[in-house]
């Protein structure tokens, strides 16, 4: 009787192919679909899909597969994109780099075969770019063709991948594509990150979901069927699916090992059952799969052969013995080996003893350092830093996770930057104070002012600045709040630094604001105390900048417009031209609002064609959207108009994905000024599509309410501005959020006959004051106010003789 240990039949799993081959049809119609697949370990996900590919590939679909990489308790950041990617130019070759062309730079931190990368955006606009040129990418290849994109272990996924993820589900609209990713369901506890991921996508409407469940009595009787070439006897086949629970993979290695002549199958732990036929190989292959089972979810053939410290033939007859035994198989691309199933290289780690694990993290971390060209060049840094550091070995792993730190943050993996610079907070005190003489230089801190020369080595307090702006790109606020204070409270304990703690304070001001703890004026009063007489320095216009622009946004006035020139001034005299043109920007509105409107704008316009000119996306993401505000609060629609869609184009062909969100808000606001109701309207949700952030969000739910009212839609009105204000948070205080949603709320009480409402609010607006410059807010809901009063009382006061 022919036996094997995976059977050759596909058993059941009707509805799960039915549901991801209707998802297959609409994508080749050209509605994009999300398929999540979900189930246990063991409980036959890979093999569902093996088979969905199998047939969508048949019909004529190009597929991809990429899994997230389990390496040690790290994630490489983007693995699965990388494999996706890599996969997919295998495949179709020059079509690929057709399609990335004139990109390459950037799409070069996912597929480094594409050529050099470009210079990082220190922002978070970079990354968002980074986000909107994958997706467009894969838009570009599925124009033509079916794509399926699988993939796989979900549960495994960075952070960075996740967002990436996410992002691209949001943003498919017409394209013939298919992404299809698996996960364990029995993994995902409350804690777990994954967790609120599947919540989000939940929510989107492209977004179905797929649990994978155990087989029952009957087809559990069809695989072993299928494994045994023959039906067995049914007490026995009931056996196995009692003892199985119907795990599908279960149910595989209780037959194989039956059918081995092994009789405790049955009564076996199934962990136990695992380790039985690993124990079963030669030494010499149990020793390399014990090396596999630490190196991570792959090993390359070269690094294996390097740790295994084996000849070419024993390092093969070991290998072909693993292979043999349906234990290890060859990666997709044939580079390596891995475990046929994750359950049992589980077991194996398990089995491992706590010295054992760090004697073979060295052996890998020695011989990826004596042989850089072992792995991949993008995983290089991340996989050396793992090894020195499960090794326990503080005096290697302390440099080595620093420099995978300056890695992830040029491919915008902030969340995995983060977690590595946690982990050199964590190393510090242990490593010898020679190793840490010998440190790289700060990497990137903004305009923080590196110690000494500019190739001094880290000092403890620079790597706190790194963690903060970390923390902050990869939307960690409230750790990055907690590492600032952390670092002014050494600050105040170590004499007097004014430059450090002047930028750690202008830090805080916008967490401060970001968390919605304060408006963060406390801190950047600190802030600029600190550098008052200073002599000129970046971090000195960076203050006076941030000063400047909080004063544009939250008090308008003379003191912004002074602060905005003295934050130029320093900046032309340091050569820090980013902060220069930031600073012009706000001095061009503060020129404006003060009656030189001509001037004002030409400064604006100037600066937005500097931006253009440099490249320089951290500028180029705010300077459209302030012109077509300036415009448009000057009652120059039409211009705004122009503006705003000028700058869309800009901002479209460099990926600016949330600086298009405000742009559209921006351009909702003045083709309503127009009468222009449907574009608007268009406009506004478009906003609501691409918003990334919060406050992008709120003004697309002001404008539809401003819509809503105009059409008299008065529920809809109501939702929307519930919806504003949420997203604009309580404590927000900004002049041009909390005018423009009072406003509204007057119009819609109004519209409702609610007078004492309407008087409630217009108390509290002026209870509050009317700022300079927001005159565009005001007089329509004094207006609306006055409107409101007048239909209460039947008719319009009378004026006192001679007024």
């Amino acid at each position: 009787m022919h036996t094997t240990s995976v059977s050759p039949v596909f058993v059941g799993r009707a509805q799960e192919l039915a549901t991801l081959e209707d998802a297959l049809a609409r994508a080749t119609a050209g509605e994009p679909q999300v398929l999540l697949v979900g189930g246990e370990a063991g409980v036959g996900k890979t093999r569902l899909i093996d088979e969905f590919l199998a047939s969508a590939v048949a019909a004529g679909a190009v597929a991809a597969v990429g899994g997230c990489v389990e390496m040690g308790a790290d994630g490489l950041p983007f693995a699965p994109v990388s494999t996706v990617l890599r996969s997919l130019r295998r495949k179709l070759g020059t079509e690929l780099d057709g399609a990335a062309a004139g990109q390459e730079g950037e799409l070069a931190r996912l597929l480094p075969e594409l050529g050099e990368t470009a210079r990082a955006s220190h922002d978070g606009d970079g990354r968002a770019r980074l986000f909107e040129l994958t997706v467009r990418l894969l838009e570009r290849l599925a124009a033509e063709r079916t794509l399926v994109v699988a993939i796989e272990d979900l549960h495994w996924a960075d952070r960075s991948t996740r967002e990436l993820l996410g992002y691209l589900f949001r943003s498919l609209l017409s394209a013939r594509l298919l992404v299809v990713a698996t996960y364990r369901s029995d993994d995902i506890h409350r804690r777990h990150p994954l967790r609120p991921f599947l919540a989000e996508v939940d929510r989107m409407r492209e977004v179905r979901r797929i649990e994978v469940s155990r087989f029952t009595r009957g087809e559990v009787h069809a695989q072993l069927t299928g494994i045994n070439g023959a039906e067995p006897e049914r007490d026995l086949a009931d056996r196995i699916f009692k003892r199985s629970d119907g795990n599908a993979f279960f149910v595989e290695e209780i037959a194989r090992s039956l059918n081995e002549g092994c009789s405790t199958g049955l009564s076996e732990s199934l962990r136990d059952l695992l380790l039985v036929r690993v124990e079963a190989l030669p030494e010499e292959a149990q020793g390399v799969v014990r090396i596999l089972a630490e190196g991570g979810s792959s090993v390359e053939y070269e690094l294996l052969r390097a740790v295994a410290r084996l000849g070419e033939d024993e390092l093969i007859d070991a290998l072909r013995a693993a292979v043999g035994a349906n234990i290890l198989r060859p990666t997709a691309d044939d580079s390596g080996y891995r475990f046929r199933h994750a359950l049992v290289r589980e077991a194996v780690v398990d089995d491992l003893l706590p010295g054992e694990r760090s004697r073979l993290n060295r052996r890998f971390a020695q011989a990826l350092e004596a042989e850089p060209a072992l792995v991949r060049a993008d995983e290089r840094a991340a996989r050396l830093a793992s090894y020195w550091y499960h090794a326990h070995d503080p005096a290697k792993a302390l440099p080595a996770v620093l420099q995978a730190s300056v890695e992830a943050r040029r491919r915008y993996a902030h969340a995995e930057q983060l977690r590595l610079l946690e982990r050199a907070m964590e190393l510090w005190e242990d490593a010898p104070e020679e190793i840490r003489e010998a440190l790289r230089p700060v990497d990137y801190a903004e305009v923080y002012p590196a110690r000494g020369c500019e190739d001094q080595a880290l000092r403890q307090l620079d790597l706190l600045a790194e963690v903060v702006v970390a923390a902050h790109m990869s939307g960690q606020r409230e750790r990055a709040l907690a590492v600032a204070k952390r670092a002014l409270r050494a600050l105040d304990g170590s004499g007097h630094d004014p430059l450090r703690a002047a930028w750690f304070w202008t830090q805080q001001s916008k967490l401060m604001e970001g968390l919605a703890r304060g408006d963060g004026w406390a801190e950047l009063s600190r802030a600029q105390e600190l550098v008052r007489g200073l002599p000129p320095s970046p971090v000195h216009a960076d203050v006076m900048a941030h000063v400047a622009g909080w004063t544009m946004t939250h008090r308008p006035g003379p003191e912004g417009l002074a602060a905005a020139e003295r934050a130029v001034e320093l900046a032309r005299m340091v050569g820090a031209e980013s902060t220069e043109l930031n600073a012009r920007l706000t001095l061009g509105y503060f020129t404006g609002d003060s009656g030189d409107t001509e001037r004002g704008l030409a400064e604006m316009r100037e600066v937005c064609r500097r931006a253009v000119a440099l490249g320089d996306i951290s500028v180029l993401g705010r300077c459209y959207v302030n012109l077509a505000s300036a415009l448009e609060g000057v009652g120059r629609s039409a211009e705004a108009v122009e503006t705003a869609e000028e700058g869309a184009r800009i901002l479209d062909r460099v990926g600016l994905v949330d600086s298009r969100a405000w742009l559209y808000g921006n351009l909702a606001e003045s083709l309503f000024a127009l009468g222009r109701w449907g574009e608007a309207d268009a406009a506004a949700r478009k906003t609501r599509r691409l918003a990334l952030g919060t406050k992008p969000q709120g003004t697309a739910a002001n404008r539809l309410a401003e819509l809503a009212l105009a059409r008299g839609e008065w529920d809809t009105a109501e939702r929307e501005l519930a919806a504003a204000r949420e997203h604009y948070g309580a404590h927000n205080t900004e002049p041009q959020y909390t005018l423009q949603a009072a406003g509204r709320a007057i119009e819609l009480a109004a519209a409702r006959g609610r007078i004492l409402e309407v008087r409630a609010v217009l108390d509290q607006v002026v209870e509050a004051g009317f700022p300079p410059g927001q005159q565009r807010y005001v007089w329509p809901l004094l207006y609306t106010a006055a409107a409101a009063e007048s239909a209460a009382r039947g008719r319009l006061p009378t004026a006192e003789p001679g007024r």
